[in-house]
């Protein structure tokens, strides 16, 4: 895919989804689930990957209390989900091929870059740790921040506002629906990443997004 960047027409920012976008996270994620289901004697539904795709944590954890009657507070859950992840994304979470300097490239053209995620900003931050993508962005906007998670368009209007710019300036890549609604919502330009955890919903994206790329280096850049 060629991602025209001449100087006339090019985003004043590019957006950024975490897990499965910019880093290869969502089994990670799976095993965490499959793994606390277990711990909890409960059946794993099939469709739980989905049904919690793009909401934050707070709201993943309310999701769990009420579906599975479980007593915990959210806040407990969190916790535990984020021990769970931790050294996880410090040491094993490896970022997806070509991001890195796709990256770089949009900071020598003095495009601003920001990252807008449902993850918590613990989890982010031992990511960045464990990766060094913290020092290509100029935003982070976690789902601890807003009221509300993905397919709202919170965390991408939060994240312009903070690096000031308009929304419909903006591209974004994500990779799952509510991601590429969330962007579309926001008003805001979006391709859709072909992630393996998420291919059962290519066609949708396809449908939705403005592209479809299977990871940054497909993507050749227009001086």
């Amino acid at each position: 895919m060629v991602l025209d960047l001449q100087s006339g027409r090019r985003p004043k920012a590019v957006l950024f989804d975490l897990d499965g976008t910019l880093v290869d996270s969502m089994g990670l994620w799976k095993e965490i689930d499959i793994q606390f289901m277990k711990d909890r004697d409960l059946a794993m539904p099939e469709s739980l990957q989905m049904d919690i795709a793009g909401m934050s944590m707070y709201e993943t954890a309310l999701y769990f209390i009420r579906e599975f009657e479980l007593e915990d507070q959210p806040e407990d859950l969190m916790d535990l989900w984020n021990e769970m992840a931790r050294e996880n994304y410090r040491h094993h979470v490896e970022v997806k091929p070509g991001a890195i300097e796709f990256l770089q490239s949009l900071k020598d053209k003095g495009i601003k870059t920001g990252l807008a995620t449902s993850n918590s900003y613990d989890l982010v931050q031992a990511c960045f740790e464990g990766t060094g993508l913290g020092k290509y962005l100029d935003a982070v906007v976690s789902a601890d921040e807003v009221k509300n998670g993905k397919p709202a368009p919170d965390v991408y209007l939060t994240c312009a506002r903070k690096i000031s710019v308009d929304p419909r300036t903006c591209i974004v890549f994500e990779d799952v629906i509510q991601g590429v609604q969330a962007a579309r919502n926001a008003g805001m330009k979006v391709y859709a990443i072909d992630d393996p955890y998420s291919r059962e919903h290519l066609d949708e994206k396809m449908n939705l997004s403005d592209g479809v790329i299977s990871d940054f280096t497909e993507i050749d850049l227009l001086l």
